[in-house]
């Protein structure tokens, strides 16, 4: 039974990548066609596409009730979005940052996620509470309110990227070779597989868990966060190949502002999230990677292939901690 559960899980894998690489065809065809320009693409459709895996095993679980995957998933994917997608680039070919990214989307992610970790565990860290309890046990709660203040800061940040992008315009984009009925089609299918995947992957993840006697927080932080983070992985791996990287620290930042405040904010407006003591370090290594990364992008306005290798060995070390807890 158990081979069946990874078999699924591997397939789950399969239908979120395939979909999301279906649908941000798709909709970039869609977005030509009726001739928005390829900035406000980049940063809405592509972004939007490559986190729809996370968008689909998070609220997944939250309707299924899995909150521990919900939240662990988005921490896990932004972790390993800074720490592997951006450190095997580095690695390939040093990465530049732009200085737009550097002033405005990197400290946003910070605040966000800093914010959402005082307000999920600010009573149990100030009153000393936090310490005495197992990783395991309740620390805090990410309610409605919250999610659906993540939410409104999400279209706050989406309507100023529209915005600045017609304040700036850019060359008229080319003619899409695939027709109307053709990107809609894709759009159809990249969503139908997104789902689908999303649930296989959750189901399966959970049954792993408990056979192996694994938290789901645990689960929700290293294998699925693997799995929804492979469409940054791969895009970002072969672009650096072709030393095409000057769009993938922002694609990377995008696609984790994505996760905090578009797929947090609702799949915890659908059901709030309880935040076991692990997932509030799991947050505090999110802030310290995210705040390393930024130092890296400053110095230079790069990130080197010696940080790319410092960021790899921080996800090692990361992950070992989140085994052995």
């Amino acid at each position: 039974m158990i081979f069946l559960d990874f078999v699924i899980l591997v397939l789950g894998f399969v239908a979120l990548v395939k979909g999301a690489d279906i649908f941000v065809d798709g909709s970039s065809a869609l977005a030509k066609i009726f001739k928005v320009p390829g900035v406000i693409i980049g940063l809405t459709v592509v972004a939007l596409g490559t986190s729809l895996p996370e968008l689909a095993v998070s609220t997944t679980a939250a309707l299924a009730g899995a909150n521990e995957i919900a939240l662990s998933n988005v921490i896990g994917s932004n972790i390993f979005n800074l720490l592997v997608v951006l450190g095997v680039c580095a690695v390939i070919h040093s990465v530049p940052v732009d200085e737009v990214i550097i002033r405005r989307d990197f400290p946003l992610s910070i605040i966000v996620t800093l914010g959402l970790l005082l307000a999920v565990g600010w009573q149990t860290i100030s009153g000393g509470s936090f310490f005495t309890l197992g990783m395991a046990d309740n620390a805090g709660l990410v309610s409605r309110v919250t999610g659906i203040i993540l939410l409104v800061i999400f279209i706050g940040y989406i309507l100023f990227l529209i915005f600045d992008a017609i304040r700036h315009p850019v060359e008229e984009e080319e003619i899409s070779d695939i027709p109307l009925w053709k990107a809609l089609l894709f759009i159809l299918i990249g969503v139908i597989l997104i789902i689908a995947g999303g649930k296989a992957v959750v189901y399966s993840a959970q049954n792993i868990a408990r056979f192996f006697g694994m938290t789901e927080t645990l689960i929700g932080l290293t294998v699925v966060a693997l799995g929804t983070s492979l469409p940054e992985l791969v895009t970002s791996i072969v672009a650096a190949r072709k030393g095409e990287t000057s769009l993938a620290v922002g694609n990377v930042v995008g696609s984790n502002l994505f996760n905090l405040l578009f797929i947090l904010g609702v799949s915890t407006s659908i059901h709030p999230i309880t935040v076991n003591a692990a997932s509030i370090y799991d947050m505090a290594i999110l802030i310290f990677v995210s705040c390393m990364t930024l130092f890296f992008s400053i110095t230079g306005r790069s990130i080197k292939r010696l940080e790319g290798i410092i960021m790899l060995a921080c996800y090692i070390g990361a992950t070992t901690f989140a085994i052995v807890r």
